[in-house]
C-alpha cells in the first residue's frame, strides 16, 4: 500500500527525518523538506496479511546515523484501513536552551576593544559545553554613516549584505611585518580592551588604521586568490556598489548621497568607471577586501556552530537607513516621504520614530519579492535561525511623516482610513478644523508652559535669557503662535511641524530649551484625527488621542463616540485586511530558506498576527513581563505555545535585576503571584530568585528558551555584574542611545567558572532541554 507521510518537526542544520517500520534496525525511509520544518514523502508499505497493525516511528538522522528517536506515549500504527495520507506531529520535539548576546558585547583577552567573530566562535564553544544549543546575536551589518559613536546603533544599517568591519578578528589575519607598527597597535589594543565599555570611535579609528596597513601588506595577494574571485562573483550584485558608496561617503564626509557633488543619483556605468580610476581603485579594493575577510570568518564560525549542534540565530532589521546603499541603488523600493516607527508603548509614551524609509510593497510584490529573497538567502549562508525584527511590519508599518519627530503623528500603512460619513456613523459629528488642526487655547498654554517659570529668576528674567526676558507663556505666544480669536491660537506657518521646531532649537541643549522644545512638540500633535497620507479626505484617529488636551474638550457623549470609533479602528477594522497583506508577503520569504523563522511580535499586536504566525509556523516571542493577554499582568511560561521563543528580556528591556527594582509594587505582585512567596519581596533580585525565574522559563513548552547572558550570570553571586545598570544594552526611548555594553568578564574567565557552568548545565538537563 502506498502511504503519503507529512510531519511537522523542527530540525537543526544537516539533519533529516526518517521513518522506521517494525524493528528499529531496519533502514529508514527518509523524508524530504523545503523549509526544515514540514517533512513529507510517499512510499510503498507492506501491511501484514493477518491485519496486525504495523508500528512506525520517526527519527532524526545526521550523516547516516540516528541521533534522536521518537518516544511517543501514543505509538504510530498503520493498518489496511489507514488513510493514504498521514499527517503527524512529533510532540516530543527537542526543546533547546540558549543565550543571547550581541557580538560587540563579547570580551576575550585578545579582542580589540570590541567583540569580534573569533570571540563569537569562543562563545559558541562555551555555550555547547554547558548544554546550550542556541546562540542569538543582534544584527552585524555595517552601520558606518558618520564615523562617530552614533554608528554603534546596530539597526541602522547602510547595507543589508555588508558586515561591519569592527567584527573582523585580527588574530586570524597575518601580522604586520613592521615590528614597531605592530607594537604600536598592540599597545592600543590592550588599552581599548581594558575599558569597561566600548569606546566606539577610538576603537574604530585604531582598528581601521590597522586594517589599512595590513591591506597595504596583504591585500593584493588576497584579492588575487580563487577564493576571492568566487566570493566576488557571488556578491557581484552588491559588493561594488557598497564599496563605492563607502568611498564616496568618506570622500565627501557624509553618507547622505543627495548631498554628494557627483553620483548623487546612482548610475551603474558611471560608478563602475569611477571604481576603476586610479584615485578610487585602492579604496574600493580595501572595502572589498574587508568584506571578503568578514565573509570567510563568519562562514567558518557558522560551520563550527553547525558541527557543534548550536543554532546560530541572526537578526534581520525591519528597516534600512535612508542614507544606505540600498536607498542609493534601488530608491524605487522605498518611500522616502515616510518614516518607520512604532505607536506609543511601555518603551515610549510618544511612540518611536526610527527614521527608516517605508517600503514600496506594491513594486516589491510585482517582481516576486526579489529584494527580500536575496536578503534572506544571503543570511542563510551563515545562520541556522533568524529573528524577524518587528514582524508586525510585514502586516502594516507605523508610518510617520518626515516632518514629524514623535511617533504620535503616525498612521498605519497600509490601512483603511475613515470617511467623514463613517466617523459620524459612530455618533461623533465631524468638525474638520477643530479635529484635525492643533487645538491651542490659553488654558493649554498655561498647562504646558506655565511650569517653565521655574527657569525665571525672581527679577523676571530667565536664566541664560532663554525666553528673551519674558514669561514663558508670553514668549511662546510672541514667538511661535498667531492669535485667531478669543483665547484661540494657531502655530505660525514657519512652525507648523515638529521638524521646524527641532531646527529652531538645533544646538540649544540647556534644560530650559529642551523642555520648551518638547512642550512645543505637544502643541503640534494635539489633534483628534490625521488626514490620510494618500487621500486627505479620509482620516485616522490619532493614536493615544485620549491622553491629550483636545480630547478633554469633547462632551462626555462625544468622548464615548470617539472611544467606540477608536476601538473599532485599531482593534477590529483591519484584521482581515492585514492578514491578507501578510499572506502576500511572508509565505514566500519563510519558505525561501531552511532557516528556523522567529518573529518579534511585541507591541500593538493585531488579532490577525497569531493567525499568520501559526499558519506559517513562525515562532513567536514570549516575554513574561510583557503579557499578550490584557487580562493578565505577567505571562506564565507554562502556558507558552510550543512554537515560540521564550526569554526573560531582550536588548530593548531592562535586565532581570534592573526590572526587579524598577517598580516595587509590580515586583511585589510578581513575588506573590508568579513565585508564590509570602511576605515582602526582597529589595534586589538575589541569585536564587534569578535561578527560580530562569528555571520557570526552561520548563516552558517553548521550543527555544534563549535568555540574555546578563540574566544567566545573575544566578551566580560571584559572576553577576557589580553594577547592574552597566548591563543595559539599549534604551528605546532614547534615540541617541550609545550601544556600548560589554561583558565585564572575558569568555576565557567564563569557561573556567566551573561551579557556574556545572549549575547551568544541570538546570538545562533537569528541564529536558
Amino acid at each position: 500500500m502506498q502511504v503519503c507521510f507529512e510531519i511537522e518537526y523542527y530540525t537543526q542544520w544537516g539533519e533529516s527525518i526518517g521513518i522506521t517500520f517494525g524493528q528499529n534496525d531496519q533502514a529508514p525511509f527518509m523524508l524530504k523538506t523545503v523549509d526544515g520544518r514540514i517533512w513529507y514523502g510517499a512510499t510503498e508499505v507492506d501491511i501484514p496479511a493477518d491485519g496486525v497493525p504495523l508500528l512506525y516511528r520517526y527519527g532524526v538522522w545526521r550523516n547516516g546515523l540516528c541521533v534522536r528517536r521518537e518516544e511517543c506515549s501514543m505509538p504510530h500504527y498503520l493498518t489496511a484501513s489507514s488513510h493514504l495520507h498521514v499527517v503527524d506531529h512529533w510532540h516530543d520535539a527537542k526543546r533547546v536552551a540558549g543565550v543571547a548576546i550581541p557580538v560587540f558585547s563579547l570580551r576575550s583577552e585578545g579582542s580589540f576593544g570590541v567583540g569580534d567573530l573569533g570571540d563569537l566562535r569562543a562563545m559558541i564553544e562555551w555555550a555547547a559545553s554547558v548544554g546550550m544549543q542556541a546562540l542569538q546575536i543582534l544584527p552585524i551589518n555595517d552601520t558606518t554613516i558618520g564615523h562617530t559613536w552614533q554608528d554603534s546603533y546596530p539597526y541602522n544599517a547602510i547595507s543589508i549584505y555588508a558586515f561591519h568591519p569592527q567584527y573582523i578578528d585580527l588574530r586570524q589575519l597575518p601580522q604586520l611585518r613592521d615590528k614597531a607598527r605592530a607594537a604600536h597597535y598592540e599597545k592600543q589594543r590592550k588599552k581599548l580592551n581594558a575599558l569597561p565599555q566600548i569606546d566606539y570611535e577610538a576603537m574604530m579609528q585604531a582598528k581601521l588604521a590597522y586594517l589599512h596597513e595590513l591591506f597595504e601588506q596583504e591585500g593584493a595577494a588576497a584579492l588575487a586568490t580563487d577564493e576571492y574571485a568566487a566570493f566576488a562573483d557571488r556578491a557581484s550584485h552588491w559588493l561594488l556598489p557598497y564599496a563605492m558608496f563607502s568611498v564616496l561617503r568618506d570622500r565627501y564626509s557624509t553618507a547622505d548621497f543627495t548631498r554628494w557633488p557627483e553620483c548623487s543619483v546612482y548610475q551603474p556605468e558611471l560608478v563602475e568607471a569611477m571604481a576603476d580610476e586610479a584615485d578610487c581603485r585602492p579604496q574600493v579594493q580595501f572595502y572589498c577586501y574587508l568584506q571578503f575577510v568578514l565573509h570567510q570568518q563568519l562562514l567558518q564560525v557558522s560551520q563550527y556552530a553547525r558541527e557543534a549542534g548550536v543554532i546560530l540565530k541572526g537578526d534581520i532589521p525591519i528597516g534600512i537607513s535612508r542614507t544606505s546603499v540600498e536607498a542609493w541603488v534601488e530608491p524605487y523600493y522605498f518611500n522616502m516621504q515616510g518614516s518607520t516607527g512604532a505607536p506609543p508603548d511601555d518603551f515610549s509614551v510618544n511612540g518611536q520614530n526610527w527614521g527608516f524609509p517605508t517600503y514600496n510593497w506594491d513594486l516589491m510584490l510585482k517582481d516576486g519579492l526579489l529584494w527580500w529573497l536575496r536578503r534572506f538567502r544571503h543570511m542563510a549562508q551563515y545562520f541556522t535561525a533568524y529573528r524577524i525584527d518587528h514582524i508586525l511590519g510585514f502586516f502594516r508599518i507605523w508610518e510617520i511623516p518626515v516632518h514629524a519627530v514623535h511617533g504620535l503623528l503616525g498612521q498605519f500603512s497600509p490601512s483603511l482610513p475613515l470617511s467623514a460619513e463613517e466617523i459620524e456613523s459612530f455618533g461623533l459629528p465631524f468638525q474638520r478644523e477643530f479635529m484635525t488642526q492643533p487645538f491651542i487655547n490659553d488654558q493649554l498654554l498655561e498647562l504646558r508652559f506655565g511650569p517653565l517659570r521655574k527657569y525665571v529668576t525672581p527679577h523676571g528674567t530667565t536664566r541664560n535669557a532663554a525666553y528673551e526676558g519674558k514669561d514663558p507663556v508670553q514668549y511662546v505666544k510672541d514667538t511661535f503662535l498667531t492669535w485667531l480669536h478669543d483665547d484661540i491660537w494657531a502655530m505660525r506657518d514657519c512652525f507648523r511641524t515638529q521638524q521646524s521646531i527641532l531646527g529652531f532649537y538645533s544646538g540649544k541643549d540647556k534644560p530650559c530649551d529642551t523642555e520648551m522644545r518638547d512642550a512645543l512638540y505637544t502643541l503640534i500633535s494635539d489633534v483628534l484625527f490625521l488626514p490620510d497620507h494618500k487621500n486627505p479626505q479620509l482620516y485616522h484617529p490619532r493614536i493615544a488621542a485620549q491622553q491629550d488636551y483636545v480630547y478633554s474638550r469633547l462632551q462626555p457623549w462625544e468622548r464615548d463616540a470617539f472611544d467606540r470609533l477608536y476601538d473599532h479602528y485599531y482593534w477590529h477594522r483591519h484584521n482581515r485586511f492585514w492578514y491578507e497583506q501578510a499572506m502576500m508577503r511572508l509565505p514566500r520569504l519563510v519558505h525561501a530558506t531552511q532557516m528556523i523563522v522567529c518573529g518579534e511580535d511585541l507591541g500593538m499586536v493585531p488579532e490577525c498576527v497569531p493567525w499568520v504566525m501559526k499558519e506559517l509556523r513562525i515562532l513567536s516571542l514570549e516575554v513574561q513581563r510583557m503579557s499578550k493577554d490584557p487580562a493578565v499582568e505577567f505571562a506564565h511560561p507554562d502556558h507558552y505555545p510550543t512554537l515560540s521563543v521564550c526569554t526573560t528580556g531582550s536588548h530593548d528591556t531592562e535586565t532581570l535585576r534592573q526590572w526587579w527594582q524598577l517598580d516595587p509594587a509590580a515586583t511585589q505582585r510578581y513575588w506573590h503571584d508568579m513565585l508564590h512567596q509570602e511576605g515582602d519581596a526582597p529589595a534586589e533580585a538575589t541569585p536564587n530568585i534569578c535561578a527560580q525565574i530562569i528555571a520557570q522559563h526552561l520548563a516552558s513548552p517553548s521550543l527555544l528558551c534563549i535568555l540574555p547572558l546578563q540574566d544567566w550570570l545573575a544566578i551566580d553571586p560571584e559572576l553577576r555584574h557589580p553594577d547592574l545598570d552597566a548591563e543595559r544594552i539599549n534604551i528605546p526611548a532614547n534615540p541617541r542611545h550609545y550601544w556600548r555594553y560589554r561583558m565585564h568578564l572575558s569568555i576565557d574567565q567564563l569557561k573556567h567558572a566551573h561551579d557556574f557552568n556545572h549549575r547551568v548545565k544541570h538546570m538545562i538537563a533537569e528541564n529536558a532541554r
